[in-house]
């Protein structure tokens, strides 16, 4: 009875989104996979996968068909070691805030990841320490503004897991990481990007979850408030952004 009830406040949901113009219904984690990155992918890169652990981003067949060499870099060992088979040619455990590269990186992917570091600013050194001059950084992360952003950051992280495997219980076992969005607005990534030697050359912002859909209600007030944040803020008020840097020489 309660699924049934949750399933048609998140068909409600989706389908309110119609009303809206196509910017506000872009799903950015979505846009960053299948758009961003394969806009920068070529064939005989050097690609470090930070945070990518069991879900690297190229599997291991698109890996070989671009004859890329992709080292994963994740801070949890067991999660590497569920990689599929062939995804990674390298594996490094380590925490990205304290980590030292050998500058021999065409490409850092980096999708969903910072929000769950402590320390943003030593984590943009290390992705600065991993790439060659010239190479490109692909981030994708939500916003501390987003309104989901704040309640995760409030809510205890038992709490937090317990709503997400009660809503959403095909995904909760790949969230519910601690989160805290340190540093993590468009304005203070592209200061930190200036501090690492890095230069902008790409943005995409979105305004656009899917936390509310279960609640129709809440749903249409925080589409509503997008609106109103999205015209006082511009880009401040992204629910999530992409970022492509280039280490400058």
């Amino acid at each position: 009875m309660i699924r049934t009830l949750i399933n048609s406040q998140i068909w409600l949901s989706y389908n309110f989104d119609k009303v809206f113009p196509m910017k506000y219904r872009i799903d950015g984690n979505q846009d960053y996979i299948n758009s961003l990155v394969p806009s920068y992918l070529k064939e005989n890169l050097i690609i470090y996968d930070v945070g990518g652990g069991k879900g690297p981003y190229l599997s291991a067949d698109k890996k070989n068909e671009l004859n890329a060499t992709v080292v994963g870099l994740d801070i949890d060992k067991e999660e590497l070691q569920q990689a599929p088979e062939g995804a990674y040619n390298k594996i490094i455990c380590a925490d990205i805030s304290n980590f030292q590269g050998n500058q021999d990186a065409d490409i850092v992917l980096c999708q969903a990841v910072l929000e769950h570091v402590k320390d943003v600013e030593n984590a943009f050194a290390a992705i600065s320490s991993i790439l060659k001059n010239g190479g490109l950084a692909l981030i994708f992360v939500p916003s501390r503004n987003a309104v989901f952003a704040r309640l995760n950051i409030i809510l205890p992280q038992n709490v937090k897991k317990a709503i997400l495997h009660y809503v959403y219980p095909n995904t909760a076992r790949d969230q519910g990481f601690p989160s805290y969005y340190n540093k993590c607005t468009p304005l203070e990534f592209k200061q930190l990007a200036r501090d690492n030697n890095f230069s902008v050359i790409e943005e995409r912002f979105y305004f656009k979850s899917g936390y509310f859909t279960f609640f129709f209600p809440a749903y249409l007030v925080w589409r509503l408030w997008i609106l109103l944040f999205h015209f006082l803020l511009k880009e401040q008020a992204a629910e999530t952004f992409s970022i492509v840097l280039k280490k400058r020489r």
